[in-house]
C-alpha cells in the first residue's frame, strides 16, 4: 500500500490554521482522499492529556526546556498511536502544529537549547518528516487581535507578551526560508477565502494534485 502524505500546519496565534486545516480536509475528502485531521500538543488520548498541561495556567508556569520535554513525550504518543498507522494505511495526515512550532515557540522565542531540541527530534520523530508544512503567516498585532477575540482558557501561549511573538514569526519564516522544498508560506492576513484557494494551489502544485 502506498503511505499517506503528511501534511502540517504552522503560524503564530491567530494565523487562521484550524479553519485551514478543516477546509483542505473537506476539499480532499470531495476528492475520495481518506483524511485525518489532528493537531499538536494532543492528537491521541494521552497528548491531549498532556496538551492541558501545557496550554493552560499561567505563562511561567513551566520553563521553555520543561515545555520542550512535555511537547517531545505528547508527540511521541501521537506519532505511535495515530499519525504513523494513518499514514500506513494510505491516509493523508493533516496536522495543526508539529515540530517546527517546538523549535520556534521554545527554541528561537523561547530560549531553550536548540541541541535538545535537534536531538528529541531525531529520536522521536525519525523518517516521518512532513511532505509539506504550511507556513501561514500573519502579522503579530493582527494575529494576536484575533486569538484574544476567540476567547476561550487556552491563552498561556497567547499571554508571553508581543516580544516573544515577534521572535516567534522571525523563527517561523527562517525555517521556511531554509527549508523551501519543504515548506511554503501563505499570507494569511488575507480573507479565509483568499487563503484556501492559495493553500489548495500549493498543495496541488507540491503534491501533484489536478487543480480541480
Amino acid at each position: 500500500m502506498t503511505r499517506g502524505r503528511f501534511i502540517t500546519f504552522e503560524g503564530g496565534e491567530g494565523a487562521g490554521k484550524t479553519t485551514q486545516v478543516r477546509r483542505l480536509a473537506e476539499r480532499l475528502a470531495a476528492r475520495g482522499v481518506e483524511t485525518v485531521v489532528t493537531r499538536e500538543p494532543g492528537g491521541s488520548p494521552g497528548a491531549e492529556q498532556l496538551r492541558d498541561l501545557l496550554v493552560r495556567g499561567s505563562v511561567d508556569r513551566w520553563s521553555p526546556t520543561a515545555e520542550t520535554l512535555i511537547l517531545y513525550a505528547a508527540r511521541e504518543d501521537h506519532l505511535q498511536r495515530l499519525i504513523r498507522p494513518a499514514l500506513a494505511r494510505g491516509a493523508w495526515v493533516l496536522c495543526d502544529r508539529f515540530a517546527d512550532s517546538t523549535r520556534a515557540y521554545q527554541g528561537a522565542a523561547g530560549g531553550a537549547d536548540v541541541r535538545l531540541i535537534a536531538d528529541l527530534e531525531r529520536a522521536v520523530i525519525g523518517d516521518t518528516q512532513p511532505d509539506l508544512t504550511v507556513l501561514l503567516d500573519v502579522p503579530v498585532e493582527l494575529g494576536l487581535g484575533r486569538a484574544h477575540s476567540r476567547g476561550g482558557a487556552e491563552t498561556r501561549f497567547e499571554d508571553k507578551g508581543a516580544a516573544f511573538h515577534m521572535r516567534l514569526r522571525d523563527a517561523y519564516l527562517a525555517i521556511a526560508a531554509a527549508e523551501p522544498a519543504r515548506c511554503v508560506v501563505i499570507d494569511s492576513s488575507r480573507t479565509p477565502d483568499e487563503v484556501a484557494a492559495q493553500l489548495w494551489s500549493a498543495v496541488s502544485a507540491r503534491l501533484a494534485l489536478g487543480a480541480a
